[in-house]
This record gives structure tokens, sequence and C-alpha cells, in this order.
């Protein structure tokens, strides 16, 4: 495959990488910040080429991950197995995560936080389910018992119920109870925690009616 650069184009597909012909003859493509360090002329013998190409490989390999991270937060784990499914190999992927980590990119301990903090304010969850799902992100327990140390699950359980309680307040005792034990222990919390929850809620939304009424003076 050595020989001389004779031709840089860029893909037509992807403008980000250009193809490199050698000898008037395609060998490979290159992102094009790999491919800029080229000129046409250039002898190139087989250890330059494979160090390009493993250099393309790992620049692919960051690029990805960077995409993932710019969605949301990710764990060490989940962009080791996405770079994995994506059919990475380890040195590459140990490389990628090693330098995330130097960029202040990856961090398991602020995944964690965020992941918590998201969950309480959109979608709250008892400890327990939020333990197994940082499990599942691959968090270790260290971490996670960090994490989780500060809440309480009756707080969470009053966050889960408030969002629907208002929407429930017209409904009987009964009804009410039924409903949102449903919904909390869906969430994974226990039977007392739910019991508090409820009590706290249905005391609540009847406290504020009964407030309205007395400074009602029509």
């Amino acid at each position: 495959m050595s020989g001389i650069i004779t031709r840089l184009v860029y893909q037509k597909r992807n403008k980000n990488r250009v193809s490199i012909f050698i000898d008037d003859n395609y060998a490979f493509s290159l992102s094009e910040i790999l491919a800029s360090s080229l000129q046409l002329g250039q002898s190139l013998n087989d250890d330059e080429i494979a160090h390009l190409r493993a250099l393309d490989h790992r620049q692919s390999a960051m690029d990805k991950a960077l995409r993932l991270l710019a969605r949301r937060p990710r764990s060490r784990y989940e962009i080791d197995n996405a770079l994995k499914q994506a059919g990475y190999a380890d040195e590459i992927r140990e490389s990628v995560i090693a330098r995330l980590f130097e960029m202040d990119y990856l961090d398991d301990l602020e995944f964690a936080r965020w992941w918590v903090d998201n969950r309480s304010e959109f979608n709250p969850r008892s400890i327990r389910a939020l333990r197994q799902e940082l499990y599942q992100k691959g968090v270790s327990d260290a971490v996670i018992s960090e994490t989780l140390a500060p809440l309480n699950d009756e707080s969470l359980a009053i966050a889960a119920g408030r969002q629907r309680a208002y929407r429930w307040q017209h409904l009987s005792r009964t009804a009410f109870d039924k409903k949102m034990f449903e919904r909390l222990q869906r969430r994974g919390f226990s039977y007392s925690s739910a019991r508090f929850a409820v009590d706290y809620l249905w005391e609540q939304l009847h406290q504020d009616a009964d407030t309205e009424k007395d400074g009602n003076f029509d």
C-alpha cells in the first residue's frame, strides 16, 4: 500500500472525511483533521499508513463518545459499553475513556448526582429504585452510597405523590389512597413510606382547601 499521495478528496456522503489516493488508487480515508496533515506528492510507507489509520480509529471512537456526552452526562460504563457495541477494541476504549477523564468529561460521582437530581425533579423514585438504576449504569457501590446518603424515602415519596395529588384532590379518601399507593409502589416505595406520603398529601390538600374556605367572606 506504500507509495505517493496523488489525490485528497472530500467524501460526498461525509464532508468531514477525506479519501486518500496512493499512486492514483483509493487507499483509505481519514478524518478531515488528520488528512489536513497530508500533502499531495507525500510518500507514505506501510507503518505510517497503519499509524494514521490507528489515529483515525481512535478519533472516531472519541467523536462517538463526545456525541453521547453532548446529549446527557454518562457513566464510565455507559461510554465503554457503547464503544464496545460499536466494535472498538479494548485498547481504543481504554485510551478514549482515560482522555475523557483527563478532560473532566467523565466522572461517575458527578454523573450519579446528576441522575438523582434529574429523577428527583422530573420523576421521583425510591432510594431502592435509584440504587438499582445507578447499578445498571455501572456506578460503583461506594459512589451510589455516597450519592444516596442525603436522601430519605419519605421526602421522595411526597415529591412523587405531589405531582398527581392536586389532580386527585376531589376523589374520595378511599379512591385517593388507592391511586396514590399504586403510583408510589410502582416507583419502588415501601408500604410505610407510601403510607406516610399519602397521609401527608391528603392532609395538606384538605388543609389548603379549608384555609381557602376560611378566607372567603363572600
